[in-house]
């Protein structure tokens, strides 16, 4: 007998509530194996492939490309224990919506590489940025019909599972196989929350911490409302629902009839309320990779009191160490490896910029190792991978590892954990053909060092004029953690291994 299992989008860890749905990896009817991918969402971090840990028949999906769905939204139902032929037994496979097992389904072994069966029931023991399929769910969830069949609603033999395991014929396979399976039922979708009578006292079910700020920012009670997830869990539909009809019922009064059973469509959100933007115009959504950028950008501007201070320095010298070092043989240098390594020299010097405050202890905690971030601009938007102990590097593995992370930040594969925990940003912004900058702070680091293009420039070197190569570095700081001369030091000092880079023999 198939058992549909539903398959939920998983915790992404980093604290990621939602994901948007960028590409379907299958289609109704497919069958997969365990741990198969299913879908390629895009986070607020990166873009992922989501793996199913069931195998079977996938009998349906939930959400159309380009649609955000919030951390345990339903994704897709897979029928596991049934035949991959699509035989007897099986659910509908052509509904699109979620669907229930046959009365009567097939008993036989499930095809060869299908994945079906007990062990793709039990989960794979994989793990997923923090969601692990090792041991079964505690409790799962069948999808229901909601009306069955004559042949289904008799006594319990009649059901879907209860064909008796004695009832067998000669060739060990169970009457029920042979005969025609019923239709399966379709499940249609819950209606939207409604505003209804309080629920008792106790914790109110919401699915992520999101749908909560979602309704204290707007004052919404969500004791007020019924959830449409499962055992009434509130989700971010349910939450957006009752915002609108609010905003429906101030514009205008409500007519004193009976509401309808299947509410008509509602506006958008943005069309709901008034808006002081001009008529016309392009609006682009702050979402996925640039909406998180946007959110970071606004706490950094509110929570940090950052001031900038910048330097011209004579890069000549450092060119010339560069193309001696890859003149040697090897694997060739990047000057952002250099630059990364007169940062982690600079810091060893300078540790109070390679901090961060905790505003709740009113402390600045400085940390022994450096996390260097850097600026990478994708299509997706600007995003900050980060070097893991950078200090510890020399300029060959630095070289090699930003161009690792540079590669998988354009294919979108950077994971959450390659984008999160840095303590200190290196931001190159001269590729852009630009000499200088106030970057802004990547909260919750300390400071960033902008460094623009590298041009030849009229310099007085050793008492005369010549053309030299200069660079422009700029460095903003977080204010609370260091004074003007501290910062001014460590910039100071980055300068002067810029114009003799020497100077970094002392620190290797």
């Amino acid at each position: 007998m198939a058992q549909v299992l539903e398959f939920k989008l998983p915790d992404l860890g980093e604290g990621l509530t939602e994901a948007e749905i960028v590409r379907w990896l299958v289609q109704v009817g497919d069958v997969v194996a365990v741990d198969q991918p299913v879908v390629e969402v895009e986070t607020a971090k990166a873009m992922v492939e989501v793996p199913c840990p069931y195998g079977g028949v996938v009998t349906a999906r939930f959400g159309e490309e380009g649609e955000e769905l919030p951390v345990g939204a339903p994704l897709l139902t897979v029928a596991v224990g049934a035949p991959a032929d699509g035989g007897p037994g099986l659910p509908d496979a052509g509904t699109g919506t979620g669907t229930s097992t046959a009365a009567g389904s097939g008993a036989g072994t499930p095809a060869p590489g299908s994945g079906a069966g007990k062990g793709s029931a039990e989960g794979s023991g994989n793990v997923l940025v923090g969601y692990g399929t090792g041991a079964p769910p505690a409790r799962r969830r069948r999808v229901r019909p909601t009306a069955l069949t004559s042949a289904a609603s008799g006594t319990p033999g009649a059901s879907a599972g209860g064909t008796s395991g004695a009832a067998t014929s000669a060739n060990g396979s169970s009457p029920a196989a042979t005969a025609p399976a019923a239709p399966a039922a379709r499940v249609t979708a819950p209606a939207p929350a409604t505003v209804g009578t309080a629920p008792g006292e106790g914790p109110v079910p919401v699915i992520s911490p999101l749908v909560r700020r979602l309704a204290r920012e707007n004052g919404l009670d969500l004791r007020e409302l019924h959830g449409s997830g499962p055992d009434g869990l509130i989700l971010r539909a349910d939450v957006e629902y009752a915002l609108r009809a609010a905003a429906g019922r101030a514009q205008a009064p409500q007519p004193a009839t009976a509401p309808a059973a299947h509410p008509a469509p509602q506006p958008s959100a943005a069309a709901a309320r008034p808006s002081s933007a001009p008529a016309g115009g392009v609006r682009v959504p702050l979402k996925g990779v640039r909406g998180a950028v946007a959110d970071k950008l606004s706490r950094s501007r509110r929570e940090i009191p950052d001031a900038t201070c910048w330097v011209d320095a004579d890069a000549t010298e450092l060119m010339r160490a560069r193309t001696a070092m890859n003149a040697a043989g090897g694997p060739k240098i990047s000057l952002l490896a250099l630059l990364a390594r007169i940062c982690t020299a600079a810091l060893a010097r300078y540790p109070e910029l390679n901090s961060f405050v905790d505003t709740e202890a009113r402390e600045v905690v400085q940390l022994d190792h450096v996390h260097l971030g850097f600026a990478a601009q994708t299509e997706r938007g600007l995003v900050v991978p980060v070097v893991r102990d950078a200090h510890a590097r020399d300029a060959e593995s630095l070289t090699a590892e930003f161009a690792r992370l540079t590669e998988a930040a354009r294919d979108g594969r950077l994971t959450p954990a390659e984008l999160t925990g840095g303590t200190f940003t290196l931001n190159n912004y001269g590729v852009f053909g630009v000499d200088g900058s106030t970057p802004i702070v990547n909260h919750p680091e300390a400071a960033m060092l902008g460094v623009g293009r590298i041009v030849p420039k009229p310099w007085v070197h050793e008492g005369e004029l010549a053309v030299r190569q200069v660079v422009q570095l700029s460095l903003t700081f977080d204010h609370r953690v260091c004074d003007g001369g501290t910062a001014g030091g460590f910039l100071r000092h980055v300068a002067d291994c810029v114009e003799q880079p020497a100077v970094l023999l002392r620190t290797l």
